[in-house]
This record gives structure tokens, sequence and C-alpha cells, in this order.
């Protein structure tokens, strides 16, 4: 299981090692898709807990944290 998880890690290092600004862009692109929806007709928990804003962010960091240290 271990050695499993360990070459998944290797694979997705080794991509990202390449695609240094893929997660910032990602997080951007969720960021403001939840801002096109903050302004739609359609609501719901999805919208009101500004899901896709706080993984955005998240993930922004991640990427940013992620491509400094590779």
């Amino acid at each position: 299981m271990l050695i499993k998880i360990n070459q998944l890690l290797d694979k997705i290092s080794e991509y990202l090692a390449h695609r240094k600004g893929l997660l910032p862009l990602l997080g951007v692109v969720l960021i403001l898709v939840n801002l096109l929806l903050q302004f739609s007709p359609v609501s719901g928990w999805f919208i009101e807990y500004n899901l896709l804003l706080h993984i955005g962010i998240i993930l922004a960091i991640l990427g940013i944290m992620i491509a400094w240290a590779l």
C-alpha cells in the first residue's frame, strides 16, 4: 500500500515539476468561477458557502508552495 502511494506521489511531483503554474492557475480559475456564480440567479449551499472560493484559495497557495519547492 505504501509503495503505491509513493509511486503515485512520485508521478504527481514529476508531472507538476514541469507545470509549475498549473495549480495556482486552477485556483484562480475556481475563484473566478465562484465570483461569476455569486451573480447568477441560482442559489444553494454550494454558492452560499463559497465552496469554490475556499478550494481555489487552498489550491493556489498549495500550488505556489509546491512550485517554490520544486
